[in-house]
């Protein structure tokens, strides 16, 4: 491979995005656009923020001298789209059409594909792909029966990291991951926690407004019965309980941050409501881990913790003493979703993999 040939992966988030350009493994340029509340205030949906993104980019990209020539793959965070199976997809007409009218959801992430493809379709040799998208899909079907038909369980959970931290777990012993049965839990602003078994991700909580532990900012699974009767009451408006679920849920609800950081600082400093909260916030990640066990039926060869509040070894040990007995527990700090994106990025241009196409038969 000509070591020149570059790629390019862009990740929007909800008040940032972050690019990275890299040449084979290595990373020759990293960026993180940090975007104000002022800024973002006149665009009325997401969406309506493309070009005011897709410019800060070509700004930083110009700054730092980079040849947008020897790109070749420009990949995106993958949005909210119809559910897939994991890879690599190309971004075509569908896919535009889906993200533009935020058809399965609106979400910052849904810029990914659409900016990729708007700059790929300007520079001379590139294409536009998005990989493990968060609408990743390989539950059994048994996994999704929730309990009444008009409510199935979906999957939507931190595929790309899930994946990429589960695939360098399998490198590191030998192995293929396509061999382990793996659980990998995700510590984030939500926390998903999947069953690996044999490559296929067969069940994992619904993390953005669903089902599973609380996080910083999510409430996770709630009594539903009650749930049921605060809609009612007639003291709450939908957009308000959408809220409780996801935004203002979980540590903000309880201790008015969403900052695990500083609740374990709190924790640690002697705050005994912060420690109550942030324990009971690995308990509950402890238990999802044990029912990925059950759906595993306890062949587990490895747990696997990542994401941002994996660097608080008291908030892992919490859960470590609860899952120990179930399979050795390995610790992959933080998420690098860029090196994700530049990675299954390599794997395309190398033919590694073949990307897909959306959506699925």
């Amino acid at each position: 491979m000509n070591e020149a040939i570059r790629i390019l992966a862009i990740n929007p988030g909800s008040t940032s995005t972050k690019i990275a350009v890299y040449t084979g493994t290595n990373p020759v340029f990293i960026q993180t656009l940090r975007h104000t509340t002022e800024e973002l205030a006149p665009f009325k949906v997401i969406t309506d923020q493309f070009e005011f993104r897709k410019n800060l980019i070509l700004k930083e990209l110009k700054n730092a001298d980079i040849r947008l020539d020897l790109i070749r793959v420009v990949m995106g965070r993958g949005g909210l789209l119809r559910p897939v199976k994991s890879g690599v997809f190309e971004v075509n007409d569908i896919m535009l059409d889906d993200l533009r009218s935020c058809r399965y959801g609106e979400h910052a992430s849904n810029l990914g594909g659409l900016i990729a493809y708007d700059i790929a379709r300007s520079l001379p040799h590139a294409k536009a792909y998005i990989t493990n998208p968060v609408v990743v899909d390989e539950l059994d079907d048994v996994a999704r029966i929730s309990g009444h038909p008009l409510l199935p369980r979906r999957s939507i959970f931190h595929a790309l990291n899930q994946k990429a931290v589960a695939r360098q777990h399998a490198k590191s012993i030998m192995r293929k991951y396509e061999e382990l049965n793996l659980i990998v839990v995700h510590l984030g602003g939500g926390i998903t926690v999947g069953a690996h078994k044999k490559g296929q991700v067969v069940d994992v909580n619904q993390g953005l407004d669903g089902d599973g532990p609380f996080s910083p900012e999510r409430s996770g699974t709630l009594p539903v019965g009650d749930l049921a009767r605060l809609c009612f009451s007639g003291k709450y408006t939908l957009k308000q309980v959408e809220k409780m679920i996801k935004g203002e849920g979980g540590l903000v609800a309880y201790l008015g941050t969403n900052s695990a950081y500083e609740v374990g600082q709190r924790t640690a400093a002697g705050d005994e409501k912060a420690k109550l909260i942030y324990d009971a916030m690995a308990y509950q990640v402890a238990k999802e881990v044990g029912a990925m066990g059950a759906v595993l039926k306890y062949e587990i060869d490895g747990i696997l913790i990542t994401g941002g509040i994996a660097h608080d070894k008291y908030f892992v040990n919490q859960i470590i003493s609860y899952v120990h007995r179930l399979a050795p527990v390995h610790v992959y700090p933080g998420e690098d979703e860029m090196k994700a994106l530049a990675m299954n990025g390599l794997r395309v241009i190398k033919g590694e993999v073949k990307p897909k196409t959306y959506p699925e038969d």
